[in-house]
């Protein structure tokens, strides 16, 4: 008789395959795809315009003229974090910044009681669209944009639609002007330490996780005891209050007030923020992405500022830059609807 042995089997437990090195870097790729494009960007006008544009002095030109940027971009991104949106900044910014003007020329009022009140100002324009939003139950887009009107108006009532030069203290031009560490000015480092509170804000605090909530399902945040009107009016607040530094940068570095200052930068503060929304968090507005929108905005005014184009031509570019900013954060977050 012959006996056959027979082989034991053993059970392997067989965990998930990990992903190729290929893969990942084809599902990492997209969200530095701005990084590569900016340094592009760069590379391309510092061929165009070595000698002018590859400089230190060109370097801070950039970060001064992106300040103010910087600074509404920050308040936008928290807004629009919890799927909202406010078109009313860019006038909350010419309001806040002529009233200071006003009162420091013709009412004699000192610097730093005017820059109070300039804030205040912008505090209670953000507090009412957030009344209004939030409470009342208004569309966010059609209420700030009533609003935005309604400040325009107010500022023409307090400038009578006039540029206003003189009688400005000196320490109030300062506080854009005065130039600190490294040969930048005031202005760079104010918008440094809000574009910083600003990711405080968002990414380690506790409102911060709420506002995302709200961004991701505002009706579940309700449920789940988020105290959502009172965040979205904080939001539209920070709004405001960014649109005032920004308004007080402007005038201060002019030393005058300028009809509609704000104007120009509702746009470019949109495209920064859905820029950013490309980058590193795919389809997520998020405070470092806002950062590099708008210094990538920065290099490209002024990359085409010295190539000599024109300012339609500078505008064809902003205004294609938002549509494809807003598509890509559209393909970022999965949605085509």
């Amino acid at each position: 008789m012959t006996t056959v042995p027979t082989q034991s089997t053993e059970t392997v437990a067989v965990g998930p395959s990990r992903p190729r090195a290929s893969e990942t870097l084809l599902r990492e790729a997209p969200r530095y795809l701005l990084l590569v494009a900016f340094l592009v960007t760069i590379g391309v006008f510092g061929a165009l315009r070595p000698s002018s544009f590859l400089t230190v002095d060109n370097l801070k030109s950039i970060l001064t003229q992106a300040a103010p940027l910087m600074v509404v971009a920050v308040g936008l991104t928290v807004v629009l974090t919890m799927q909202l949106l406010d078109l009313s900044f860019a006038s909350t910014i010419g309001l806040c910044g002529a009233l200071a003007i006003v009162l420091m020329s013709q009412h004699g009022i000192s610097w730093q009681l005017a820059v109070l009140i300039a804030l205040a100002a912008g505090a209670a324009c953000g507090l009412l669209n957030g009344i209004l939003v939030s409470y009342f139950g208004g569309t966010a887009l059609i209420i700030t944009l009533a609003t935005g009107t309604i400040f325009t108006g107010v500022e023409f009532a307090v400038t009578g639609q006039q540029t206003i030069i003189g009688g400005v203290p000196l320490k109030y031009g300062e506080i854009a002007n005065h130039t600190a560490l490294f040969g930048l000015t005031n202005q760079v480092y104010i918008a440094a330490v809000i574009a910083v509170l600003g990711w405080l804000l968002l990414a380690q605090t506790e409102f911060g996780r709420y506002m995302h909530a709200i961004g991701g399902n505002q009706e579940a945040a309700r449920l789940s005891g988020i105290r959502t009107r009172e965040l979205k009016a904080l939001g539209f607040v920070i709004v405001g209050l960014g649109a005032a530094v920004a308004g007080i940068l402007l005038t201060s570095s002019a030393s005058s007030s300028t009809p509609q200052v704000g104007a120009p930068y509702l746009l470019p503060a949109f495209a920064a923020v859905f820029l950013g929304s490309a980058v590193f968090k795919l389809g997520q507005f998020n405070m470092p992405g806002t950062v590099i929108g708008v210094l990538f905005l920065g290099v490209i005014q002024t990359g085409l500022t010295m190539l000599n184009l024109t300012t339609d031509v500078i505008y064809i570019v902003q205004g294609s830059i938002l549509v494809v900013a807003v598509l890509l954060s559209r393909i970022g977050s999965g949605s085509t609807a």
